[in-house]
């Protein structure tokens, strides 16, 4: 593709600009604060068990059922999103996760920690799908991939935030104060969504929905479902994320300090580097998709590459202990996960019109956290059963992602023909086109 045809804007697409920029930063703000409160358990999982007195399977049911909400409600959150606009899904998503995270902040009991991470999950569920949806009505579909890796992006600066500076006030001021005031932040966002974020810009309105039932409702996931791309993007998103979700949403820090024999400040330093290195890789990925289409999958299979070999290097190194050059090795890479389960969504977009975008996004991001939701059980389960085996537990990555590149593959030729076909009779239909 010429650069000038790559950079024309298509008939219909969103201006851009700096009112989208503006518009489309609330929403992000949104998925921020929504990530610092899903991560913030990464931060507290050693003082989770000594405050309500469990054991490591005990522990990761708070990450699993905060997944497990997550992961079933982004096909519904989808379908909310096609019919009621990002404004009022995003308002429902702050009031969710704010109540999710105080209620975490007052919990004495394990019962009702649980209940307050399933709540947190459920608002979380709402934020992300409404702002890749917010980015395709209020951006140029060319700056799609960019437009997605910038939000990630965003998200893993709300990780940076739940390592680095609620981790001090956790043991600066003390478990209830320190989730209770970051429970503000999301007062802050749900003031500014009702106030200022807009669904689109003026004259861009979508058609209007007719009556729905759950006829419709099928039909729409369905339709999502049959194309290639959807499912290739889904298992992509599954093979991808969940090896740096598993280390940073829970067992990242007991194993750093617990395995590996670091303190607590080293192993808050090397779950800082993961965050870091995650914003480097998505500004470049972004970059390289939206200049060359085709290095999707190439990226995408690389990261898992990478990620299979250093895991494996890591729990098979001889000696007590990794090595630091090593575990900072893992962490660069682990880095590089986030950025990769976004390319999920780059085969999932083209591959969908504008009226299902959501559904199929959210069948997309079912993939990561239903992969991330099975290994932290994995894990938890064999750390009990194997007395704080880190090395077995651990290797449940690997069988993920061998799960996950068998399916990619299988799914690849058919999507391709499939983005070709639709090209090709778009192209068609835009030379037959009469000339106003």
């Amino acid at each position: 593709m010429s650069a000038p045809e790559r950079n024309a804007t298509l008939p219909g697409d969103p201006p851009g600009g700096r009112r989208a920029v503006a518009v489309w930063s609330i929403g992000v703000a949104v998925y921020f604060v929504a990530v610092i409160f899903r991560t913030s358990l990464g931060v507290a999982g050693l003082d989770a068990a000594d405050r309500f007195h469990v054991n490591a399977s005990a522990l990761s049911t708070f990450s699993i059922l905060q997944l497990l909400v997550y992961a079933g409600m982004q096909i519904p959150v989808g379908l909310l999103v096609d019919r009621l606009g990002t404004k009022k899904v995003l308002s429902i998503g702050a009031v969710l996760f704010t109540a999710g995270q105080l209620g975490f902040a007052f919990s004495s009991s394990y019962g009702t920690a649980l209940a307050s991470r399933a709540l947190l999950g459920c608002g979380d569920a709402l934020t992300f799908i409404s702002v890749l949806r917010l980015g395709t009505r209020w951006f140029p579909a060319r700056r799609g991939p960019l437009v997605a890796q910038l939000a990630g992006l965003v998200g893993m600066a709300g990780n940076l935030v739940s390592t680095l500076v609620l981790s001090r006030l956790l043991h600066g001021i003390g478990w209830t104060p320190a989730f209770a005031g970051s429970a503000a932040a999301g007062a802050v966002v749900l003031v500014l969504t009702l106030l200022f974020l807009k669904d689109h810009p003026e004259g861009q309105e979508p058609e209007p929905f007719p009556h729905q039932g759950a006829a419709y409702v099928r039909r729409q996931i369905a339709a999502a479902w049959r194309e290639p791309g959807t499912r290739l993007g889904m298992w992509v998103h599954f093979t991808t994320q969940f090896p740096a979700m598993v280390f940073l949403l829970l067992w990242g820090l007991p194993f750093l300090v617990e395995a590996q024999g670091l303190s607590r400040a080293t192993a808050g330093e090397l779950l800082t580097l993961v965050v870091l290195s995650n914003m480097v890789v998505g500004l470049v990925y972004g970059q390289i998709v939206a200049r060359h289409h085709a290095a999707r999958l190439p990226l995408a299979l690389g990261t898992v590459s990478a990620t299979a070999l250093l895991w494996a290097a890591t729990l098979a190194c001889p000696g007590e202990h990794a090595p630091m050059w090593l575990l900072l090795a893992l962490c660069a890479v682990l880095g590089a996960c986030g950025p990769a389960s976004m390319l999920g969504f780059d085969f999932s977009r083209p591959a969908n019109p504008p009226e299902r975008q959501g559904t199929a996004s959210g069948i997309t991001n079912m993939g990561g956290f239903i992969a991330s939701m099975t290994t932290l059980f994995a894990i938890g389960v064999l750390l009990d059963a194997t007395g704080d085996d880190f090395t077995v537990a651990f290797s449940a990555v690997f069988v993920l992602q061998a799960l996950g590149v068998s399916q990619i593959l299988r799914l690849r030729g058919r999507a391709a023909r499939r983005e070709r076909e639709r090209l090709v009779a778009s192209r068609v239909e835009t030379v037959h086109v009469p000339a106003a």
